[in-house]
């Protein structure tokens, strides 16, 4: 397995992936700027070519497998302190997101990390997340975090295999958008170099 920073090339994939890993939630944006006759992942490899936003391809790592492209993580440092967020600015099943980013300022933020179904089971998610203490101390980042659903077991026992560790949760606001109910959950590791 390889793993590669992403290229603007690669923003279909991401968008892609990140439908995958986004349980409906990029949808639902994505959808309220799909123009007549374009594509949803027209619109998420528009967004994925972002020079400014955090999601972007600049962001991305690849992992490739048998010359194929076989997963993604999108991980990036939060601001040190966001006053700037407005929750009232998001839909209601949103908000407990971006409350938790909020939890952990200045942290390494895995935003998504998703896997081809036929790549699954290969150690694709492991092996991205290996990258990510060494992207973090690059970012200037003491710890790393990331937002899972309680329900999303197979996700919640990887990161829990690689140390990450429940400090904070909200109630999922439930929504048409993803299948979700019960909690959300934020966990965090301390990164290691």
């Amino acid at each position: 397995m390889h793993i590669r920073k992403a290229s603007i090339q690669d923003c279909r994939v991401i968008a892609e992936l990140g439908l995958m890993a986004g349980e409906g939630i990029p949808a639902y944006f994505w959808e309220q700027t799909t123009k007549p006759g374009q594509d949803i992942l027209d619109v998420g490899a528009l967004n994925a070519a972002s020079e400014t936003e955090n999601f972007s391809y600049r962001n991305v790592h690849i992992a490739m497998l048998d010359g194929r492209i076989a997963g993604m993580m999108l991980a990036y440092r939060l601001p040190d302190a966001d006053t700037s967020e407005n929750l009232e600015d998001y839909p209601e099943f949103i908000r407990p997101l971006i409350e938790l980013e909020q939890c952990v300022p200045g942290s390494f933020y895995i935003n998504m990390l998703a896997t081809y179904p036929e790549f699954r089971n290969r150690s694709v998610g492991t092996s991205l997340m290996a990258c990510v203490d060494r992207l973090a101390v690059e970012a200037g980042c003491h710890m790393s975090s990331v937002e899972v659903f309680e329900e999303n077991a197979g996700a919640f026992r990887l990161y829990e295999r690689l140390g990450y560790r429940i400090v904070e949760s909200r109630p999922v606001v439930p929504h048409s958008c993803h299948p979700y109910k019960g909690q959300l959950m934020l966990l965090t590791r301390n990164v290691s170099m």
